[in-house]
């Protein structure tokens, strides 16, 4: 019964693919072509394949394939897995910020229509933006509350990043492998010690997305070296104490996670910037 299901379900996916390769090449592409330049048809059919039929398409397939298991990565915005986590930290969003100054991150500005045009232009021209938005990946069913960043070589093509989600720490004691600790959207206080989860990747270039091919940076797929390298970065300033290491979800070993390769470990420590005695106890 259930290679059945398992079938029946990939026959629906295959089905929403045949379609929307119909509706994109038959309806957008056919109809813009009746009445713009073939250029301008070719560019209005990309822009809405890649950013409204196959992300929607997409996060239908997932739905159908859905198997309960519990998130170990952020969803990008075209419902495609995104960033392995890979770090928590606890403490209050001011001690999160001061921590990562201290270690010459840059806060990301907010993603918009602003600061993805500057964020073009820089990477077109190769030009310093220290503080460049990051894309919206989502996680306990949101958007990232935080970001920061280190360029590589003042380019905005190459970067140190990381994206933090706030998670109350009355959720601090659950079990890391219950779907009840990855799948809370309940949003704590600003002001209050939290469970900062994170993932931090490294981004090297120019890439378009599998699937959708959205425009986006090309990341290192190594992100235990990247975690690490947070890790090294934030006990050079004595910002955090002792770090510990735990698994992630449940069922996450050793293996890949979309394009990335992941030993499935969380670094987990306390930020200690600001902290009333520098206490540096370790969670």
């Amino acid at each position: 019964m259930r290679l059945l299901t398992r079938l029946f379900q990939r026959f629906l996916v295959f089905c929403l693919g045949v379609l929307s390769v119909w509706l994109i090449v038959f309806v957008v592409f056919d109809t813009a072509d009746h009445r713009l330049p073939w250029i301008l048809a070719a560019c209005l059919t990309y822009g809405l394949a890649a950013y409204v039929i196959l992300p929607n398409v997409v996060r239908l397939s997932l739905k159908v394939l859905h198997r309960g298991l519990i998130p170990r990565y952020t969803i990008a915005a075209d419902g495609l897995p995104g960033d392995p986590v890979n770090f928590v930290l606890v403490g209050t969003l001011q001690q999160l910020r001061e921590a990562f100054a201290t270690a010459g991150w840059s806060t990301s500005d907010r993603l918009g229509i602003a600061s993805s045009l500057r964020m073009i232009r820089a990477f077109l021209m190769n030009s310093a933006y220290p503080t460049a938005p990051f894309s919206t990946f989502y996680l306990f069913g949101r958007r990232q509350d935080m970001g920061f960043q280190e360029p590589i070589d003042d380019s905005p093509r190459k970067r140190h990043h990381i994206r933090f989600w706030a998670l109350g720490l009355a959720h601090s004691e659950d079990d890391m492998s219950a779907a009840s600790f990855w799948l809370n959207t309940d949003r704590p206080s600003p002001d209050e010690r939290v469970l900062w989860v994170g993932a931090g990747t490294r981004d090297t270039g120019l890439s378009l997305t599998w699937l959708t091919f959205q425009i986006t940076h090309a990341t290192d797929s190594d992100t235990n070296a990247e975690r690490d390298y947070i890790v090294n970065e934030l006990r050079a300033k004595s910002v955090i104490g002792e770090v510990a290491r735990h698994p992630s979800g449940s069922r996450l070993m050793t293996g890949k996670v979309n394009h990335y390769i992941t030993d499935g470990e969380i670094a987990f420590a306390s930020l200690t910037v600001g902290a009333a005695g520098g206490d540096h106890t370790a969670l």
